[in-house]
């Protein structure tokens, strides 16, 4: 036999191409790190608030060894600087209505569906220089200009000093009291306290006091009323827990039965934690707007949020507010992403 041939018959024959099984490795797509990403992923559009884009950067698992970062909280200055470039939002819900009412406050009209529901008791919540008189003035001075009478109960700020506030933020109120559409009202909360122990006694413990003559001038049907404050109330009904909680169940009734649409300051330190001094003033009450004074670092920020209103939907989000030379401005598309 051939040498040749036997050596070819010892030998393996090699497998075609052709024939050989396939291994095909899984297709992988090129991995970018988020130090590599292309300045498309920093843009942000213009009616949303400038936010980092970290959380939705996924890592894949077969490179543990990257690093992962982790989304930082919203930062104030981020939100000024969007503010700045902002848009004014327009007036879209009418100051009066047939069966709503705006504020007239740029901003805070646009959170509603529809706007306030007319004759709601409103409570107004907030910190110390939060904006809740700056609220209640230029909402009843909105009003006024439209040709509602509204009245400004102060237990607390005289006159003269509200008088002085208004006109600060350009708020030219000397013709509307002229005309008899706005009168301030001041009143001592101690008066107050010995009128309902007085009536009280009278009545004998029962829930029938007519607040009426005590609380609203004579001949004047006001169609809105500002409050300020429960809390000086509170405070001068001092360990009378009873006669505080009648004294709020006739006040609301009072409200609903002249019509009026009512604002009602509750001073809090943080509204967090706690919206009035009984807790009871937040269930009575139709509506609840919070005014948040919010520290961010050495400095603080204005924030608004709409928390309750009966018979009116309206978005649930804090929102960015500032106090400006012409009074306040809420921004309702920019959101405040912080821990309040």
């Amino acid at each position: 036999m051939n040498p040749r041939h036997e050596e070819s018959q010892k030998k393996p024959k090699k497998k075609s191409a052709l024939h050989a099984p396939r291994h095909t490795a899984p297709a992988q797509k090129p991995h970018h790190p988020p130090w590599e990403e292309t300045e498309q992923t920093e843009e942000t559009p213009d009616e949303e608030i400038v936010q980092e884009k970290t959380s939705q950067e996924q890592i894949p698992p077969d490179t543990p060894d990257l690093p992962r970062r982790e989304t930082a909280p919203m930062d104030f200055s981020a939100v000024k600087a969007r503010l700045a470039q902002s848009r004014m939002p327009k007036q879209t819900i009418p100051i009066i209505g047939e069966k709503y009412i705006g504020t007239g406050i740029t901003g805070i009209d646009q959170l509603f569906d529809k706007g306030i529901p007319k004759a709601s008791t409103i409570l107004i919540v907030g910190g110390p220089g939060s904006g809740k008189t700056i609220f209640c003035l230029q909402t009843l001075y909105e009003a006024a200009k439209a040709g509602q009478k509204v009245l400004y109960m102060t237990l607390e700020e005289t006159p003269d000093r509200l008088r002085q506030h208004m006109k600060d933020f350009g708020w030219d109120i000397e013709p509307l009291e002229q005309k008899g559409l706005f009168v301030i009202q001041k009143f001592n909360p101690l008066d107050i306290t010995r009128q309902i122990d007085a009536m009280l006694e009278q009545v004998r413990g029962e829930l029938l006091i007519d607040l009426k003559p005590l609380l609203i001038p004579a001949g004047f049907e006001p169609d809105r009323i500002a409050l300020d404050s429960l809390s000086a109330v509170a405070a001068a009904l001092f360990e009378k827990e009873e006669s505080y909680r009648l004294y709020l169940e006739q006040l609301f009734k009072l409200f609903n039965d002249i019509g009026a649409s009512a604002f009602l300051i509750s001073e809090t330190p943080d509204p967090v934690l706690r919206l009035s001094t009984t807790g009871v003033e937040e269930f009575l009450a139709d509506g609840v707007l919070v005014f948040y004074n919010v520290r961010s670092g050495n400095i603080r920020e204005s924030a608004f949020e709409v928390l309750k209103m009966r018979g009116s939907g309206f978005k649930k989000k804090i929102v960015a507010m500032q106090i400006k030379e012409k009074g306040i401005v809420v921004y309702p598309e920019q959101e405040v992403f912080t821990q309040i």
